[in-house]
């Protein structure tokens, strides 16, 4: 059965207020407040931006959302979990204060903000899952099993490692405990081009786990000790880290989709979904830069289905750019093995009906 997926179109003379009124309109129309009840615990699930970027979501959008969940009577905060890699976020201290530098604070939202794992990620609850190709149990952040709804805010990007970032990856990804997310990325490990390697550094001190070292004027892994989370080649300044994704890609969509499956899984019907098509650029929030945008903004999708909504937004965005954008940035990447195996896995379904406001 098609699930519906509504789109709140955006033009290039629409002011913020104009915005604003378009996502309290899709809110409603698309009836995501059946999703919650009155006394609610409501977590809004959004990345806060690493220090740097400026493509997430802004703050005063997404207060359009909270406001309308507490509308209902239910009781929303703004919530993610800490990063696997070093940077601003990868604690609940400096993840708090780079939230609040980009707008997301209580006196500004009239929300509070949790960080749903811990000071330092460790507050986790082990989740049995069902049909798992990798897993029978994920580890996801503590918060997210104990609340009562989720409303999942997302800025679809690109991704360097899945292709494609939506939906299934702020949950999949962003819902896990840190062990969850070191277990998405085992055994994709990075490679150091030495004809490239210049021995800057650059990449032993973004590594979380001081698996990188300079010697002889050239970087060296300790595959020992490294956890494969990738900061070494968002990080690199000039390109001389290379990670082997190939068909690896495939097995990170698929335990992506399975950590997602954890997390929403006991309460799918309480669960609401909105995609942000704006500012769309070829790396996700989690690089600390600004991006370029790679088309024109297109507007804002809302499902109360993740793989619907995820579906009806590549095909939008493949549509308004006139190519497969997602597979001209990441050729050999296979994006669309996390939607598939999310809805193998029952998260959803990839037949949708487009309705347009």
């Amino acid at each position: 059965m098609k699930q519906e997926v509504y789109l709140a179109g955006i033009s290039e003379s629409d002011q913020t207020r104009d915005v604003k009124k378009k996502i309290a309109r899709l809110f409603d129309t698309a009836g995501l407040a059946a999703c919650f009840a009155k006394k609610d615990l409501v977590a809004v699930k959004i990345h806060f931006g690493e220090k740097g970027n400026e493509g997430h979501i802004d703050a005063g959008l997404a207060k359009v959302v909270s406001d309308k969940v507490r509308a209902v009577g239910a009781k929303p905060f703004f919530t993610d979990t800490n990063t696997l890699y070093s940077g601003q976020r990868a604690n609940t201290h400096d993840h708090l204060m780079m939230a609040a530098q980009h707008g997301f604070s209580l006196q500004k939202l009239g929300a509070p903000v949790v960080i749903a794992d811990g000071l330092k990620g460790q507050n986790q609850v082990s989740v049995p899952i069902e049909g798992g190709k990798h897993f029978k149990v994920v580890r996801i952040a503590a918060d997210f099993l104990v609340v009562d709804a989720m409303i999942a805010l997302t800025h679809v990007t690109g991704h360097i490692a899945a292709g494609y970032a939506g939906a299934i990856k702020n949950v999949g990804m962003g819902c896990a405990a840190r062990a969850g997310k070191l277990a998405q990325h085992s055994d994709i490990l990075p490679e150091i081009l030495e004809e490239k390697c210049t021995g800057c550094g650059t990449c032993a001190e973004w590594c979380p786990e001081h698996a990188i070292v300079v010697e002889g004027g050239k970087a060296r892994v300790d595959e020992s000790l490294c956890i494969a989370c990738g900061e070494c080649l968002a990080v690199c300044p000039s390109g001389a880290v290379k990670h082997t994704w190939g068909n690896k890609s495939t097995v990170l969509n698929e335990r992506m989709a399975e950590h997602a499956w954890g997390a929403i899984n006991r309460k799918t019907d309480k669960c609401a979904y909105v995609n942000f098509i704006i500012d769309f650029t070829a790396e996700c929030d989690c690089m600390g830069k600004k991006q370029d945008p790679l088309i024109p903004d297109i507007g804002i999708l809302a499902s109360r289905d993740i793989v619907a909504v995820d579906h009806a937004t590549i095909d939008i965005i493949n549509r308004h750019a006139g190519r497969d954008i997602f597979r001209e940035l990441t050729p050999h990447l296979d994006y669309m093995s996390q939607l598939t195996h999310a809805a193998s896995l029952g998260l959803g379904t990839l037949d949708y009906e487009l309705i347009s406001l």
